[in-house]
């Protein structure tokens, strides 16, 4: 032992000899960056590292590649000129810890040029770590690319530290776990850019691999429920098996499965299971294909269902316990539900906190309290605090940079002084979306309230997206003559006191909201037609009173009495044949010229609800005709001067893809009865006295409604009825004009049976479900329509809506009243698409099959286009 103790000593002298005769003091950092602290230059004096000296700085010079100031290297170092400093010490280390805290540099060195007596000069040496110049996506497609670059943080500028890349390729696998590429390989390789020197090209090389599924969910323990019903409940994380499942993603994502593992917990909770537990789970490679599918095993431990014994309330004083037990709709004895008792209390639109909500009581607060819980029965308190009333003190507006504020604070239902009441905001954020003029998407419509329960008041305020509505409508159409061509111009922000104001022209004067609607259709000499109308919705400014206004103008052609002309176009067998044949057989002295004007009136009603409003309206027509066998008139003039009035009501939620409520209008129309005052045997009278001024009354009545299907409010069914009806005072004066023209798409362009009602029918071809008189003029006097459509959003953004449906159709048009039979109906099938953008409107196309025979002929399929309107 003697012996040891001085060998070792002598060899810890050798070593520290050797290492006190060093050039170099180094530290070390982390990965391959290093960090030196050297001593260099000429004759320096031997450095005693048991013994430190210190010396004055005398000067400090900073070299290596980097893109920094001089003084401002020196000026982190920590060191300045007259400072004292030992060396070796830890100052030195200080000063490379300074800068390798900062990630900047690759390398870093405190250099001694030279020392002189007690001075000593130094050198800062820093090579910064390259900047990227350009980044390669090998292995993916330009989605993913797309993505990556938001997020990896990667961007041409920025330095390539191990920092940098070890963050952006956590993000790129965590971003393919989540897409289902679960084994995703990720590897990002800085290399030198030749050149642009001290850049980096970065090569981001991923190989996603197969996307991992579930294949098979095994649940132990569910003794109560059902293995489909809690599958079912998951959303993302489903058994392949399962048909339930056949729609739906079956990849498999971590996050998702955490989410769905709180749902399958909910399900149980709904049936009263309130202890229910995961005791554990697993994924597991499935076996037979381990790159491609994962297995999940769930082991639950289901507990005892509970049921409601005694609801209690406490705290209300503004609605009594034997209400609010009734708005409730739990008792005693339910199963032990805490979804629903949620949904009563807070979520329904009919629930407890909208009682005290739409009665001003924003300042309430319930709590429902599980006081005791023994054996299978729950004690429940709901405890209430009520506060006081709150009243609206302020109501801002933002986002509504295209109109007047006056033009959007007329749609409010909410007014400073008012009581607040959560069914008026609700109410005035439909009224708003109905509009046109904000866009509706999630996010984009918004209020924000800000409640004082000090002073018992609430300023609102609310956040619109301002979006412009207008709309061009250039198309073409097939009519009898060939291609029509429509050009449409809809301006639905209007204002008429602003056309001498040049500063409100964009393009035209705007500001008000009023719709200015301009349309022409043409085919040269064949057809032309010219419609203005104008819409004012607030006529005064104070009330919803709706003013319009309409003037139109057409003419058409016919076609020469040496063509057969006894075919009509519902019914000629080849449709291509006729278009070229009636083309081609234009004659001027046959002709039907129309001019019409109408104007009305008409306003919100406040009973039953507010919903309904009530529209009348006055209108004439002039119709001019010169050989013209459609109708019963065939050359002369006829004058249609007729009164109408409509009730409707509207809760639809949004005009364009609406997810809830209804539409409905019941339309009472009619001429004054000549033929009861005017004393002329109609029987025996000629067609211009019998026709100079037409006589008919004409009901009509459409509904429609929408019912959501899923909580997401995406899958809509929609339901339609149509009925309508035109009657007459006088069988021998029955009106020639006004009649229905049923079946097709509504898009021919025009046809002979202008001065009628297009009724589209999808399934049959235009006009075909419209019988005729034996003179060939058209005589459908009585229709009916039933639809059920499905509806399934696939774009729904500010800019373009896009959806898919699939519907069943049925209607028919009888001539006269005692033909009438709803139960004969002519069905129809089919599938669509449709897309809507604010500059064009509406556009769409259909195919449908018709199931049942027209004139001897099964309709078949058949292909329908939608231009500007709905079927």
């Amino acid at each position: 032992m003697n012996r040891i103790i001085p060998i070792l000593f002598f060899l810890i002298c050798c070593v520290w000899t050797v290492y006190a005769q060093t050039e170099e003091l180094q530290v070390e950092s982390e990965g391959t960056t290093t960090k030196e602290a050297v001593i260099s230059g000429e004759e320096l004096p031997e450095l005693d590292y048991t013994n430190p000296k210190e010396y004055v700085i005398e000067e400090i010079t900073v070299t290596g590649e980097h893109n920094y100031e001089d003084y401002v290297i020196i000026g982190f170092s920590g060191l300045k000129v007259g400072d004292k400093i030992k060396i070796p010490s830890e100052d030195v280390s200080d000063v490379i810890q300074r800068f390798w805290k900062q990630g900047l540099f690759a390398n870093v060195r405190v250099e001694i040029a030279a020392i002189r007596g007690d001075k000593i000069w130094i050198n800062l040496h820093l090579d910064q770590h390259p900047r990227i110049s350009q980044v390669n996506y090998i292995g993916v497609k330009k989605k993913d690319t797309e993505e990556l670059e938001k997020g990896l943080g990667l961007k041409k500028g920025i330095q390539v530290t191990p920092y940098v890349i070890d963050k952006a390729t956590k993000y790129a696998k965590k971003y393919f776990a989540e897409n289902g590429y679960y084994y995703a390989k990720v590897e990002i390789t800085p290399r030198p850019d030749d050149a642009q020197g001290v850049f980096n090209i970065v090569d981001v090389k991923i190989d996603k691999g197969k996307r991992i599924r579930v294949n098979r969910l095994y649940i132990d323990g569910n003794n109560s429920l059902k293995k489909t019903k809690l599958d079912y409940a998951m959303k993302k994380t489903n058994d392949r098996h399962n048909l339930l499942n056949f729609f739906r993603s079956k990849k498999f994502i971590p996050q998702e499965y955490e989410n769905d593992k709180s749902l399958f917990i909910d399900k149980y909770n709904e049936y009263g299971y309130r202890d229910a537990v995961i005791v554990s789970d697993s994924v597991v490679p499935d076996p037979k294909k381990p790159e491609k599918y994962v297995n999940v095993y769930i082991k639950v431990d289901e507990g005892d269902q509970y049921h409601f014994r005694n609801i209690s309330w406490t705290g209300n004083t503004v609605y009594n316990t034997e209400y609010l037990q009734r708005v409730l709709m739990l008792k005693e004895g339910d199963v032990y539900n805490q979804k629903k008792l949620n949904q009563r209390l807070n979520e329904d639109d009919d629930c407890v906190s909208n009682l005290y909500l739409d009665n001003g009581y924003l300042f309430f607060n319930m709590q429902p309290v599980e006081v005791k819980a023994e054996n299978d029965s729950i004690d429940l308190e709901i405890r209430i605090a009520e506060g006081k009333q709150a009243t609206i003190n302020r109501v801002n507006i933002v986002g509504s940079e295209y109109l007047y504020e006056h033009v959007v604070r007329r749609e409010l239902r909410t007014k400073p002084g008012d009581l607040f009441r959560k069914s008026d905001i609700m109410r005035s954020m439909r009224e708003l979306a109905a509009t046109g003029h904000f866009s509706t998407e999630e996010g984009k419509m918004d209020i924000k309230t800000e409640p004082d329960p000090e002073n018992g008041t609430v300023d609102l305020t609310y956040i619109l997206e301002a979006k412009r509505n207008d709309q061009v409508e250039l198309s073409f159409g097939c009519g009898q003559t060939g291609v029509v061509g429509i050009l449409s111009l809809k301006f639905t922000n209007f204002s008429i006191k602003n056309i001498f104001n040049g500063k409100r022209w964009r393009p035209l004067p705007q500001g008000d909201g009023q719709t200015l609607t301009l349309r022409a259709q043409t085919n040269g000499m064949y057809y032309q037609a010219y419609s203005l109308s104008f819409v004012e919705p607030w006529l005064g400014g104070k009330r919803p009173n709706n003013f319009s206004f309409s003037a139109y103008y057409s003419i058409q052609s016919g076609v020469s009495s040496s063509y057969n002309s006894s075919y009509y176009y519902g019914y000629y067998s080849d449709t291509d044949s006729y278009n070229s044949w009636y083309s081609s057989s234009y004659d001027p002295d046959k002709y039907i010229k129309t001019l019409g004007i109408a104007a009305g009136i008409g306003t919100r009603l406040s009973w039953p609800d507010d919903y309904f409003s009530i529209y009348g309206q006055v209108s004439y027509q002039n119709y001019h005709l010169s050989q013209w066998n459609y109708f019963a008139l065939h050359t002369g003039y006829a004058n249609n001067l007729n009164f109408s009035v409509t009730l409707s009501r509207n809760s639809m939620d949004q005009p364009i893809y609406p997810s809830r409520g209804s539409d409905m209008s019941l339309t009472f129309s009619l001429t004054p009865p000549y033929s009861l005052m005017d004393g002329i045997d109609y029987a025996n009278a000629d067609q211009q006295t019998k026709y100079a001024w037409i006589e008919y009354y004409k009901i009509k009545f459409k509904s429609r409604f929408f019912v959501p299907l899923t909580p997401n409010n995406k899958l809509v069914l929609m339901g339609r009825a149509e009925f309508g009806f035109l009657g007459y005072y006088n069988y021998n004066k029955r009106s020639p004009f006004e009649t229905f023209w049923v079946g097709g798409d509504g898009m021919t362009g025009y046809s002979s049976t202008y001065g009628t009602e297009t009724i589209a029918l999808r399934g049959y071809t235009n006009g075909s479900l419209t019988p005729y008189y034996d003179d060939g003029s058209i005589a459908g006097n009585i229709y009916t329509k039933l639809t059920v459509e499905l509806r399934y959003p696939i774009l729904l953004k500010q800019s373009t809506m896009v959806w898919g449906l699939g519907f069943v159709e049925a209607g028919n048009c009888w001539r006269e009243y005692s033909d009438f039979n709803p139960l004969k109906l002519k069905r129809s099938a089919g599938v669509g698409l449709r897309v809507y953008m604010p500059m064009f409107g509406l556009l769409g196309v259909d195919w449908a099959y018709g199931f049942d025979e027209v004139n001897g002929k099964r309709s078949g399929s058949q292909f329908h286009f939608v231009i500007g309107q709905e079927f």
